[in-house]
């Protein structure tokens, strides 16, 4: 089988090679999995939880390794640091939060609406998960749904992207160091991801609009749940009674942190034209301040482009917008630094709807503006984008941006800060439109999607026989 490559983003060159998981393996660790599942699943929700924690302090023993070799993935020090530790504390989260939930279930007996009939209702898991994981938050994003799987009772395949594969190695030796853990890694491009669709009992995928069709689409054929967290263009409203420079100061942290390579960044951002003219000129201030984060080691808020292919498409968008009359403020040039592909953030005035700035998702830190007259105005091109992920509004109080967030077309909405959805898991996130499918993967819904229900009929009384149904005689 070839090789596949993988660049590291800081220098631009080619440094890891690895042989993806051949269909032939991806099969026997399939069938290694359904056989560990049916014992996973019996240890029950506290067993469960015992082996996740043991899991869960593994990795954190090996948080430094981990974090090195997500750095080199995705030319990020401090976020991999934090990377590791979010999904140490997600671990912990579910190992706390899972066997609660299995308490709450309401599994009966009740009384059905037929008489002498009791219902009581039996759980079990999705025997096989499996997860397709992007390369923005690799760690991150490819536990998210396997760790809750797990909680639930599946075995769990995870499919790290072919972008950032070198962390996965130290994760798959700790799974494989926890003999009762039902996990495993499979590595490769597109053709490993459809071989685990044709595999699993349930499928969870992270990435963009397209290929989410694309594996919605395998998966309706082999009839199993597919939960797609796609992509985005998320929107955040500032009213005239917000502060303009703390408002800036928001906008900028939510639009460009990661290099804006997150799904839930703000890519579009409505302010109030009474308040525009301070708050554009504390943005683009803000903006010119921030370093790359080159050379590294030595300080810089903003790294590379993860996926260089993403710088292209980043500035082809910037270029469209300048083409068509925008203005800029700030950034608007990528840059090759050590090999590496930079852009500072960068801020667009006087756009327009017909931009692919305003249409596309960008997933880059790009800012683009547009000033509003009227609330109604704002909330009405707010909502006019194919995706519906998440939201942002600041206001002069937290009651006025309350009233404001159910108007939007969005599956959660940060109030008084932007993409809080990132880093709030406890909330549920149920995605809009383009932007995905199935139930939230946050909140106690992203456990309980796992579970299959039974229904468990009971006759206590007595039966009725045939005749009851027969067609009367003549009278």
């Amino acid at each position: 089988m070839v090789e596949i490559a993988a660049t590291n983003p800081r220098t631009g060159e080619v440094d890891y090679h690895f042989t993806p998981t051949s269909r032939a393996e991806i099969a026997a660790e399939a069938a290694r999995l359904r056989a560990m599942q049916s014992v996973w699943e019996a240890r029950g929700p506290a067993g469960r939880a015992e082996v996740l924690l043991e899991w869960a302090n593994a990795i954190e023993a090996a948080a430094d390794e981990i974090a090195a070799a997500l750095a080199i993935d995705t030319g990020r020090d401090t976020i991999s640091a934090i990377e590791v530790q979010s999904c140490i504390g997600n671990i912990r989260r579910w190992a706390r939060r899972g066997p609660e939930l299995f308490a709450g279930l309401d599994r009966g007996p009740k009384s059905s609406a037929v008489s002498g009939v009791e219902i009581r209702t039996h759980y079990s898991a999705f025997p096989l998960f499996g997860a397709i994981a992007p390369w923005n938050f690799p760690v991150i994003l490819s536990h998210v749904d396997a760790v809750p799987a797990l909680m639930a009772g599946a075995a769990a395949l995870v499919k790290p992207s072919e972008v950032t594969p070198r962390f996965a190695a130290p994760m798959a030796r700790i799974a494989a160091s926890i003999p009762d853990l039902p996990l495993a890694y499979i590595l490769g491009g597109p053709e490993v991801g459809a071989a685990l669709i044709e595999e699993v009992d349930y499928v969870c995928f992270t990435g963009s609009t397209a290929t989410g069709r694309k594996v919605a689409e395998a998966a309706a054929r082999r009839l199993i749940p597919a939960n797609l967290e796609l992509g985005g263009k998320d929107p955040m409203i500032v009213t005239a009674s917000a502060d303009p420079a703390w408002a800036a100061q928001i906008a900028l942290r939510a639009s460009v942190i990661a290099t804006g390579q997150a799904c839930q960044s703000i890519e579009r951002v409505y302010v109030a034209r009474t308040i525009a003219e301070p708050f554009l000129a504390a943005l683009a201030q803000a903006a010119k301040a921030v370093r790359p984060a080159f050379p590294p080691g030595q300080g810089g808020a903003l790294g590379p482009f993860i996926f260089p292919a993403q710088a292209a498409k980043v500035q082809a968008q910037i270029d469209d917008a300048l083409a068509k009359g925008a203005r800029l403020l700030a950034g608007g040039k990528v840059e090759n630094l050590g090999g590496g592909q930079y852009l500072a953030p960068t801020v667009l005035s006087d756009v327009t709807p017909d931009m692919a700035v305003m249409r596309e998702e960008t997933f880059g830190p790009v800012i683009p503006v547009t000033l509003y007259d009227d609330l109604a105005e704002a909330i009405a091109l707010a909502n006019a984008s194919d995706y519906g992920l998440a939201a942002a509004v600041l206001a002069g109080s937290l009651e006025e941006a309350a009233a404001i967030a159910p108007l939007l077309d969005a599956g959660a909405v940060s109030l008084q800060d932007g993409a809080l959805t990132s880093i709030v898991s406890d909330a549920p996130n149920m995605s809009r439109k383009g932007s995905g499918l199935g139930p939230s993967r946050s909140g106690d819904s992203g456990m309980l999607r796992f579970l299959r229900e039974q229904a468990l009929i009971a006759q206590t009384g007595t039966p009725l026989p045939l005749a009851a149904y027969a067609e009367k005689g003549a009278p």
